[in-house]
């Protein structure tokens, strides 16, 4: 009977630093610096390695920037794909939305602060924006079907609805810091405890 060879290491880069660590840096750069403000000698600089260093991991700084905002939008469609199969009312298919989408930003917001500060001036960007319109498209839809349930406001268009809703939540990249005392969880309270007091229809 042979012995099976040993399994080999995950592959890691030089002088200790694997994807992971390589992308946290990249994406603190680009959110500094704005991402065309950025360059591979830049990135090189702040790691204390070569570029070629880098390219053992990825082949340009867009695949950075790929792989960066797609863990973003990743967690979003996450939250929408747990609305599969959940029935109710939309108005709280949408909460949980909203929740989940709170929690994503908190736990990823490096990552979703680049996405939010994208312009669409590479083909990686378009596709993160194109990424970001259907992901809105699922929200008005919602907001729309729960209007239609007699659960929100008709008075305000569901398309300006979802943008005020998720512009807000956009708007905690701006101040939310995740050592600050407030967890993932209390911020998504807050936030539709905010939104929905004044959304929601109620009896009269």
């Amino acid at each position: 009977m042979t012995t099976a060879p040993p399994a080999r290491p995950a592959r890691r880069g030089r002088p200790g630093y694997d994807l992971e660590s390589l992308l946290a840096v990249a994406v603190k750069l680009f959110n500094e610096r704005g991402y065309d403000g950025t360059s591979m000698e830049d990135l090189s600089r702040k790691l204390g390695i070569t570029k070629s260093a880098i390219y053992h991991h990825v082949p340009s700084k867009q695949e950075l920037l790929r792989l960066a905002v797609n863990r973003a939008l990743d967690g979003l469609f996450a939250e929408v794909d747990k609305l599969d199969g959940a029935g109710g009312r939309a108005v709280d298919r949408l909460e949980q939305l909203v929740r989940g989408s709170v929690r994503v930003l908190a736990e990823r917001l490096p990552f979703v602060t680049l996405l939010l500060r994208v312009r669409g001036n590479t083909k990686v960007e378009r596709d993160a924006l194109a990424r970001r319109r259907e992901f809105d498209h699922i929200v008005t839809e919602l907001v729309t079907e729960a209007v239609a349930e007699g659960d929100l406001r008709p008075d305000i268009d569901p398309a300006t609805t979802a943008r005020l809703l998720f512009g807000m939540i956009n708007s905690l990249i701006e101040w939310y810091r995740p050592r600050g005392g407030t967890d993932g969880g209390e911020l998504a309270d807050s936030v539709v405890a905010v939104a929905f007091d004044g959304l929601r229809v109620r009896p009269a």
